[in-house]
């Protein structure tokens, strides 16, 4: 009988053991979306319409570091947030920048400098970080000055914002630390 109890003390102890090791804990660049037009979440939900764009992407913290020029390099080209290479869709032709791009899904990195941003939307998605980037496979380049930020962002985000007097412009917006970009988008 006191074989029988331990190993069923020791099978029940074995059984939540396993059950708690099939969660990872929680990530410390959390994912992210972020949609135009901005306030999707509620036309989501009574089906009125379907958004333009969508951007998925990972916020890494700030925590104490120097981000640009140190953490994320000038110069080189950053997936854009942490973890998977940050994808945009667009569900309908738009142009970026002052160039016109097919609806479909792409890769979203840039290459931050001191002065400017160079915005790049590529063909290639699905992988993680920027480590297998082809510049053949880009599909458009622009670039975006520079702006200091009105207030400290401690974890690096995307937003839409609406621009202009058409219903169909908008502004996408990166920003972290005291840098922010703003980049010129219009839906057809």
């Amino acid at each position: 009988m006191k074989k029988t109890l331990l190993l069923f003390g020791f099978l029940t102890l074995s059984t939540f053991c396993a059950q708690a090791q099939t969660f990872r804990g929680l990530d410390k660049s959390p994912l992210e979306m972020a949609y135009y037009p901005d306030d999707f979440a509620h036309t989501r939900k009574t089906g009125e319409e379907k958004p333009l764009a969508r951007v998925l992407y990972s916020r890494p913290p700030k925590k104490d570091r120097e981000v640009f020029g140190k953490l994320v390099p000038y110069g080189k080209v950053w997936r854009t947030g942490a973890n998977e290479n940050t994808e945009i869709k667009l569900y309908q032709d738009a142009t970026i920048g002052g160039k016109k791009v097919k609806a479909g899904t792409y890769s979203l990195f840039t290459i931050p400098g001191e002065n400017e941003w160079t915005i790049i939307l590529n063909n290639e998605t699905d992988y993680w970080g920027a480590f297998r980037y082809k510049e053949h496979e880009d599909v458009i380049r622009v670039t975006a000055p520079v702006k200091k930020a009105s207030e400290h962002i401690e974890n690096f985000s995307i937003q839409f914002a609406k621009a202009g007097n058409g219903a169909n412009d908008a502004v996408m917006r990166m920003g972290w630390d005291q840098t922010m970009v703003e980049v010129p988008v219009s839906f057809q």
